[in-house]
């Protein structure tokens, strides 16, 4: 299943696509999920920060933070999980998967082992979602407290930041090859 996500990654891997997925990450991440944080602070009547900005946290902070969201603050913070933090990990598994591919294609020879890792977004993706779960099933349960919960919802979430910046990492090594190979596609090793 990986091998066919990495492979569609790379057919779709143009470079208006990436620009258009550019210009949807970005919107989503500068304004789109800073207006939600903003809605639900607002609706909190605080600054509490959402959990699933946190690298870690324990389930003693997880439900102190749920406190102080209040009852508003909890009603927005579960639509934005059922909504926009739905669709903006398909948003930036696409660009990121698309980005490195193209990327990896300019970067590597098209055999090289290096272009099946145009996958690692698929990582953070998976562990956002199942983060989201662990959210929603947290705040649907409230003023329940199950500490289970909190802590593997909070191992969801560290693993898919430990996947982002795994992503970054792979980026910048895309980056930087493709920049030495003057962003020309690369073919085939020789003999291979």
């Amino acid at each position: 299943m990986l091998k066919s996500i990495s492979q569609k990654f790379h057919s779709w891997a143009t470079g208006w696509r990436v620009f258009i997925l550019f210009v949807a990450e970005a919107l989503m991440m500068g304004y789109i999920m800073p207006l939600a944080a903003g809605i639900m602070a607002f609706a909190a009547n605080n600054s509490v920060m959402p959990l699933d900005l946190m690298f870690f946290y324990t389930p003693e902070q997880a439900f102190e933070m749920m406190d102080r969201y209040g009852e508003a603050g909890r009603s927005v913070y579960l639509r934005i999980e059922l909504t926009a933090d739905i669709i903006y990990p398909i948003i930036y598994t696409l660009f990121f998967g698309l980005l490195l591919s193209w990327l990896f294609q300019r970067g590597f020879k098209q055999d090289s082992p290096m272009q099946k890792w145009n996958i690692m977004p698929v990582g953070s993706f998976v562990f956002d979602l199942l983060e989201n779960v662990g959210i929603v099933s947290m705040l649907t349960m409230y003023p329940s407290q199950p500490a289970i919960m909190a802590w593997i919802t909070m191992l969801f979430g560290s693993l898919k930041w430990g996947f982002f910046v795994a992503t970054m990492g792979l980026v910048l090594v895309g980056l930087v090859r493709a920049a030495m190979n003057r962003f020309r596609k690369q073919a085939v090793l020789s003999g291979a």
